[in-house]
């Protein structure tokens, strides 16, 4: 049988297409990534995202991601085959109950799924992405985690985030150990400063000094709280990445600063704003 399969987000790396992809495959069936004028036995989609288009998913696929529903699961003999690819999940769920996020509602068993990098690793890469959403919530794997990424020499990328109000003294030691993308955790909400502040101290003590910092706008806060956070961070020598909940413009201008950390770390907000190429801008802030 042809198998097509249909990554709404290719510039993301999917975990259930490529279990898809090495599942068909062992089986003997074609498998490729889908293209309208083919045809196919099965089409399975998958999409992050429900903002993206879906309109090129034909009507006879097997839809599946949080950009289609919470609910869709990859049968039992797909969900247990590992691809290698260097990336994926060691553990599945988070103990928090953010209301912007999905991750507890797909997932509110909180569980270990891998135990051994092994079981992500291809044997030659020098990088593994990590998925997890709050793999500090099982702080004995954790460390068992980096423990092996010292044993093989690989590079980590904790691509979903730390969760600092987690950190201690012990973990962050562990952090400044191994061989480790930027570090990038959250700060949601004005209400956190004091936890930030802290998670900034404890992370420099051991000679980590600057990480990203998600920074969600739009939400639940006023322009002025999301700029007061971007500044305190920008004061802290940290790095800033806005995400914007809602698609209002002035949060634009807001990215665009924020998010190139040369521009961040050079200028201030006013500065930036008030540049003469950036009259655009100038007039979406004060809109």
């Amino acid at each position: 049988m042809r198998i097509g399969l249909l990554n709404l987000e290719p510039k993301y790396k999917n975990l259930a297409i490529e279990k898809l992809r090495l599942y068909y495959s062992q089986q003997g069936d074609e498998v490729e990534d889908y293209f309208a004028l083919n045809n196919y036995g099965k089409v399975y989609a998958s999409s992050i995202f429900t903002f993206t288009k879906k309109i090129i998913v034909p009507q006879d696929a097997v839809c599946g991601g949080s950009g289609f529903d919470l609910t869709t699961i990859l049968p039992p003999d797909i969900e247990k085959v590992e691809p290698h690819l260097n990336f994926g999940f060691t553990t599945r769920g988070c103990i928090r109950k953010c209301s912007f996020c999905v991750a507890w509602v797909k997932e509110p068993i909180l569980q270990i799924v891998i135990r051994f990098l092994g079981q992500l690793w291809d044997g030659k890469s020098k990088l593994i992405t990590l998925y997890d959403n709050n793999i500090l919530a099982f702080p004995e794997h954790f460390e068992s985690i980096c423990k092996q990424s010292l044993e093989l020499g690989i590079t980590l990328d904790f691509n979903q985030g730390l969760d600092h109000r987690l950190l201690t003294p012990d973990i962050v030691k562990l952090l400044s150990m191994i061989s480790h993308k930027e570090y990038h955790f959250a700060f949601d909400h004005p209400s956190s400063l004091k936890s930030v502040d802290r998670a900034i101290d404890l992370l420099q003590s051991e000679g980590i000094n600057r990480c990203i910092w998600y920074v969600l706008v739009g939400f639940n806060t006023t322009f002025q709280e999301d700029l007061d956070r971007l500044n305190y961070l920008k004061e802290r020598n940290q790095n800033a990445y806005v995400q914007r909940y809602v698609r209002d413009r002035r949060y634009i201008p807001l990215a665009r600063w924020a998010n190139q950390h040369h521009i961040f770390h050079g200028m201030t907000w006013e500065q930036f704003i008030e540049l003469p190429e950036n009259r655009y801008y100038r007039n979406v802030a004060k809109a």
